[in-house]
């Protein structure tokens, strides 16, 4: 459609589309096959993100590689790539900050900045693709876990989705995808609508009202009675089971009767719990 409004013929939107998201070119100097001039106007009317890798830390243990990306405006945002028999999962930021309040996250100590674009998230996904493609590896699956609660940025994340699982472009299955949520019920009802073959991973972090509202202000809104019917839901109409999140705390969530609520909680429900230990944070 822009490139329609420009008054170019429809092969340059091709011609586009596949510098950014097959060679994945990292500007508008390198689409050599797009007229000088056409070029110099792209550049001007449509500026393309700026992120940049400004740090990378490798994991002596594992190889697990976390980057620091940089925005164009100097925020940042954080990305971790892993490595699977299976193939690479690059988990990725959908968000600067989050406003979630989760207690024990660092991700909200210091609230919400603002959304990524789908370009923005995009990025950290082309820019970790060609690090890993260096060292002869690929990625093969991807988790909308890191900064942010992805249901928060709704629009820009399905146009994200759109862009990444296109044959057109990265290619990358949608099963071989999973979207992170603290509980978001209308945002779950509305990533129902969509019918997408992702994962819905659910943190759910405990197993009673009165424990998960105190470690996630969001259950104060949507408590478990209206979040694990909205996630029952979910299933049936899409066919895709649930991964539930439920990070343990010692002594707080991770005690025998925690344990014995959950299973109460999750009876009958064709799910997933993955149990994580927790790193404590400042």
């Amino acid at each position: 459609g822009e490139v329609k409004n420009m008054g170019l013929p429809a092969f340059r939107a091709k011609q586009i589309y596949e510098w950014l998201h097959q060679k994945r070119a990292a500007g508008y100097d390198e689409m050599t096959n797009l007229p000088a001039a056409l070029r110099e106007r792209l550049k001007a009317e449509y500026p393309l993100a700026d992120v940049i890798i400004e740090r990378k830390l490798v994991s002596k243990i594992d190889g697990t590689v976390k980057y620091l990306f940089r925005l164009g405006d100097g925020e940042h945002v954080e990305g971790v790539r892993m490595a699977y028999k299976r193939g690479g999962s690059l988990c990725i930021s959908t968000q600067c900050g989050c406003r979630m309040g989760c207690t024990f996250c660092a991700s909200t100590l210091t609230g919400l900045c603002r959304n990524l674009t789908p370009s923005e998230m995009l990025c950290e996904v082309y820019l970790a693709a060609k690090d890993a493609e260096e060292s002869g590896e690929k990625i093969a699956s991807m988790v909308l876990m890191g900064i942010g609660e992805p249901l928060d940025n709704f629009d820009n994340v399905m146009d994200f989705l759109t862009i990444v699982t296109s044959e057109q472009g990265f290619n990358l299955g949608m099963r071989h995808i999973s979207l992170s949520t603290c509980g978001l019920v209308p945002m779950i009802r509305r990533l129902e609508e969509e019918r997408l073959q992702l994962t819905l991973s659910v943190s759910l972090h405990a197993s009673n009202d009165a424990l998960r509202s105190r470690l996630m202000p969001v259950n104060r809104r949507w408590p478990l009675g209206e979040l694990m019917p909205a996630c029952r839901h979910y299933f049936e109409a899409t066919g895709r089971r649930i991964s539930f999140e439920y990070a343990m705390i010692r002594d707080v969530n991770d005690t025998a009767a925690c344990a014995r609520q959950l299973i109460g909680l999750l009876r009958g429900f064709s799910c997933h719990v993955n149990l994580i230990p927790l790193n404590h944070v400042e």
